[in-house]
């Protein structure tokens, strides 16, 4: 089965023969792919009202456990964003009752954010939608594709995430 990036080596090939272009075979569908996922978050948040940045910091708040808070500093690692995103962020999701911020009793000078009960419920809704339409996208492949396609990316993502600073 042809699909658009075959069409976009075989071009590339043709026109600029003294390139080697393999890694767009992988990586162009890596790109497109995140398109497509792009789209089906976007879709899967719509549902119950999210944007894509929102549901970021709820469901960080909400792996967290019980109490379901984290410290600014902590989203700011989760959701890889600026300080100053951050405190905007955090500030509209406030408005919307979706997060709180509290004292931080380990500093006095410090504020945790903590998912309140309607932002709890945002997340989960909009994670379970999220795997509807995930699973969509990853239905062509067997239960051991996916496991050799996750083992696979880990070790192209790895380096990137093991970065530090």
């Amino acid at each position: 089965m042809e699909d658009e990036v075959d069409r976009l080596v075989a071009a590339w090939r043709r026109e600029r023969p003294d390139l080697d272009v393999e890694p767009l075979e992988v990586l162009s569908r890596v790109s497109r792919l995140a398109r497509h996922l792009d789209r089906a978050r976007r879709i899967a948040f719509s549902e119950v009202g999210l944007e894509p940045w929102e549901f970021d910091v709820l469901t960080a708040l909400r792996r967290a456990g019980a109490p379901y808070q984290l410290s600014p500093g902590a989203l700011l690692t989760q959701t890889l964003v600026t300080s100053g995103t951050m405190t905007n962020r955090i500030d509209r999701l406030a408005k919307k009752n979706l997060v709180e911020r509290l004292p931080d009793p380990s500093d006095r000078r410090g504020v945790l954010v903590r998912l309140t009960a309607e932002g709890r419920d945002k997340a989960d809704q909009s994670l379970a939608g999220l795997l509807i339409q995930e699973r969509a996208i990853l239905a062509e492949l067997s239960r051991q594709q996916r496991g050799e396609l996750a083992g696979l990316l880990r070790r192209l993502t790895g380096p990137f995430d093991n970065i530090p600073g």
